[in-house]
């Protein structure tokens, strides 16, 4: 048992459940801290920028602890921070009487192991002995998709204790999902790892800044953080307090099918991804993720926007791993450090693109507007992240096409 590198690839399919889990119960939660703990929208964006700044801060830092700990260690040390984060989270706010503070801390440490297991478990994945390269591919591409899952998982079986269970034993939901981390973590210490993880080094990061396509690509990055994060953070609560719907409805047709269509969208995206201009398909993606959030920051019928909340899931399918597929390409010898700055640019854009939606929404609400009102404002300007991703997208095209003609 845990002999096989079969087992190995399951593990790390678990881990991204499990980030899956860090990045997507809370937004679940985020209508009991209202109702329960009068944890207003500030605070909350502030919860979701502390979890994404805090992965992007590990992310950094992990390139150098990689040098020095082991990949089995940290890997092991990721999914304990997981589950001690998670159970914090229901446990603390019980035992200290300032329940920010005991969520903020239960945040920080979960994102640690969160950033941690998207540094680590895809080159574990990549590392894995196979001959075949198509094999290799289609196990990096289920690998991305099982966020996807993780993330249907999360909001299904969350939204249906509540339902079952009622909001009051809300404390034991978070501690129920840091059971799963808290067993995989115990499963890393037997599976085996490639010998040949190491780090490769590639490209300096300071000569790839100064590469006028690189910088577009880091603007990539940012932006479809923030396309993706956003909907996905925000749309269960607008489900419930902009479009007055019940909770169950508003998770299930909001982030269960964004999750949903993004996860096809991905294993679509593997399949398909060599017949397809890149460009082409990021400049289309972000144009239909611009559609659905001017959607939903326009449209009074809920029904409509829950649809657009959910297409915006397939919209964002392909920007991340698109944008790591461009990079690749266009810098062969960009190595690790290349995909790790792009990687905190990718971050950066899932922290700060909910968070600053938040504030517009707080700032909007405080100025006597409607709680629906402040999300769609939130929404609206949000807009502004899909419309820089097809400007970037252009211009890298007519870069790509100018280079080839010469």
């Amino acid at each position: 048992m845990f002999r096989t590198y079969k087992s190995t690839t399951l593990a790390c399919y678990i881990g991204y459940i499990t980030q899956a889990a860090v990045n997507n119960l809370a937004p679940i939660l985020f209508i009991v801290f209202q109702q329960k703990y009068n944890i207003g929208y500030e605070l909350i964006s502030l919860l979701i920028i502390t979890n994404f700044a805090t992965q992007l801060i590990v992310d950094g830092l992990a390139v150098k602890l990689c040098r020095i700990v082991s990949t089995r260690t940290l890997s092991v040390a990721a999914h304990f921070f997981c589950a001690a984060g998670l159970i914090m989270m229901g446990t603390l706010p019980l035992v200290i009487s300032e329940t920010f503070v005991a969520l903020m801390l239960s945040v920080i440490t979960y994102a640690i192991g969160g950033g941690l297991i998207e540094v680590l478990v895809s080159p574990i994945i990549e590392a894995i002995p196979n001959d075949s390269g198509s094999a290799k591919a289609s196990a990096m591409s289920l690998l991305h998709s099982f966020y996807c899952w993780g993330q249907m998982a999360v909001v299904l079986l969350s939204t249906g204790y509540i339902f079952f269970f009622g909001d009051g034993y809300w404390f034991l939901l978070p501690v129920i999902w840091g059971l799963l981390p808290l067993i995989n973590g115990f499963v890393f210490t037997k599976v085996p790892l490639s010998p040949s993880l190491s780090e490769d080094v590639g490209m300096p990061v300071i000569k790839l800044l100064k590469e006028r396509g690189f910088v577009l690509i880091l603007l990539l990055m940012l932006c479809a953080g923030a396309c993706e994060l956003t909907m996905s953070q925000w749309s269960s609560l607008f489900a419930q307090r902009g479009l007055l719907v019940s909770k169950q409805v508003g998770d299930l047709l909001g982030p269960c099918c964004f999750a949903l269509l993004m996860g096809t969208g991905r294993v679509l995206n593997s399949i398909f991804a060599k017949k397809i201009n890149m460009y082409a398909l990021l400049c289309c993606s972000g144009l239909l993720c611009l559609v659905c959030y001017i959607t939903v920051s326009l449209s009074d019928n809920a029904v409509l926007s829950l649809i657009f909340c959910a297409l915006c899931g397939l919209s964002v399918a392909v920007l991340w791993p698109g944008t790591f597929s461009l990079a690749a390409a266009g810098y062969k010898k960009g190595g690790t450090g290349m995909f790790g700055v792009m990687a905190l640019l990718g971050d950066c854009g899932c922290g700060f693109g909910p968070f600053i939606a938040g504030m517009i929404c707080d700032a909007v609400t405080n100025g006597g507007g409607s709680e629906a009102a402040g999300m769609k404002t939130g929404f609206a300007f949000s807009s502004v992240f899909p419309v820089l991703l097809i400007a970037s997208s252009l211009i890298l095209y007519f870069m790509h096409k100018k280079k080839k003609d010469n």
